[in-house]
């Protein structure tokens, strides 16, 4: 297990890698993402798998039983991830799962395992939202959580639409999960529970909800020199006030807000903004929680506006509910070793398809630095090997 394990470690490692930062840039539909799937798919062959590819590009490599006559046949159990990855994003969220999957295949096949039903290793597209902006879009896709005509007109940053770089879906939602009864996904852990508890591996109990939130700031563009500031309608000093205030909201309530990008036209140093967008990540506890700490940071930003003489206007991109992953499934893969149980604040496939009815669990491996969307993100490879080690019994005791 070590050396396939690392084997196909290393045979990523260098794709998509920035040369002066260190970070992976493997957006969907762009030429390293595009060769992660051509590996993918040379594994899922080498192995014997069957491989099965919707109309958006989601992927998954089935181990199917050889049929018993008179057996009943049961719906298959899925694990696996995705190979995108954010903007100079670092080299285990994501990928990780998927090597782990295609490792905890070689693991059972060498324990002599004979699956009463089928295993999947699954590739979901785009599931970082990095190109097109709508995490998860390729689960949320294959499991009809938003229909192909919702999101064809996204477009990236470049002004490319969806639509122009993927066909719509042949057969509709659901197709490529039609075999799917469960699903098991395991990933780096993204903070340091598992650091303080002393444990290479956990279990999730669930996801809070979360979202994507653009904010719209208009003013007055002009000159940075002539202009008194007091006859300034400034986009950017609005949009300042309400990064701090947002900040200020999730700290009070022990919840999480962020900024993490901006757009800016003119866009010049020696001129005021006539506009600013920036869109806002927030998360919470809870469904209610979440509602009203998005709902305090717009009203912070339209009172700011109205001294600032700008106008401020929020949509909501993208939210997704608070996700309890199957208790049921959780507590079978927890007898086979007592892990921890921890909840995440992150978004993942598995809760796009526990929130369409197919019951999942989620396992997490160690990571050290408890940094992630970053180069930093890591985890040693002993973890690594457990982690491959706790999703095989689970898929044994699965299957």
């Amino acid at each position: 297990m070590t050396d396939d394990f690392e084997r196909m470690w290393a045979d990523l490692a260098p794709v998509g890698r920035s040369t002066s930062s260190g970070g992976y840039f493997r957006q969907p539909f762009a030429s390293a993402e595009e060769e992660l799937r051509g590996w993918f798919a040379e594994q899922a062959a080498a192995r014997g798998l069957t491989l099965e590819t919707d109309a958006f590009g989601n992927q998954v490599a089935w181990w199917r039983p050889e049929p018993t006559p008179g057996q009943v046949e049961i719906l298959g159990v899925l694990t696996g991830s995705h190979l995108d990855s954010v903007l100079d994003g670092g080299a285990y969220d994501g990928p990780l799962g998927v090597v782990s999957a295609l490792a905890a295949i070689d693991v059972l096949r060498d324990r002599g395992v004979q699956p009463s039903r089928a295993i999947g290793v699954g590739v979901f597209r785009e599931e970082e939202g990095s190109r097109f902006g709508l995490a998860c879009l390729g689960s949320r896709l294959a499991t009809g959580s938003v229909a192909w005509a919702e999101v064809e007109g996204l477009r990236d940053r470049d002004g490319v639409a969806l639509g122009d770089v993927t066909a719509a879906p042949e057969n509709g939602a659901g197709g490529i999960l039609a075999d799917v009864g469960c699903f098991v996904e395991l990933h780096v852990e993204q903070g340091r529970v598992l650091v303080d508890s002393d444990d290479p591996v956990g279990l999730a109990s669930g996801i809070w909800p979360h979202g994507r939130y653009r904010f719209d700031f208009t003013g007055r563009a002009d000159h940075a020199g002539t202009t008194r500031m007091e006859d300034r309608a400034d986009p950017m000093l609005t949009y300042a006030m309400t990064a701090l205030a947002a900040n200020k909201q999730a700290r009070l309530s022990g919840q999480r807000a962020t900024f993490g990008r901006i757009d800016v036209a003119p866009n010049g140093t020696n001129a005021v903004p006539s506009r600013v967008t920036a869109w806002l990540d927030a998360r919470a506890d809870s469904d209610e929680a979440l509602g009203a700490l998005v709902a305090a940071v717009e009203k912070q930003a339209s009172e700011r506006a109205g001294r600032d003489g700008t106008t401020a206007v929020m949509t909501a991109e993208s939210v997704s509910g608070a996700v309890a992953f199957s208790a049921d499934l959780t507590d079978r893969i927890r007898s086979t070793r007592s892990w921890p149980v921890l909840p995440t604040q992150a978004g993942h496939d598995a809760g796009i398809l526990s929130a369409a009815g197919h019951p999942s669990a989620m396992l997490f491996v160690r990571n050290p630095t408890g940094v992630s969307h970053s180069p930093d993100e890591h985890a040693e490879t002993v973890d690594c090997l457990a982690g491959v080690e706790a999703l095989a019994d689970a898929l044994m005791e699965l299957v």
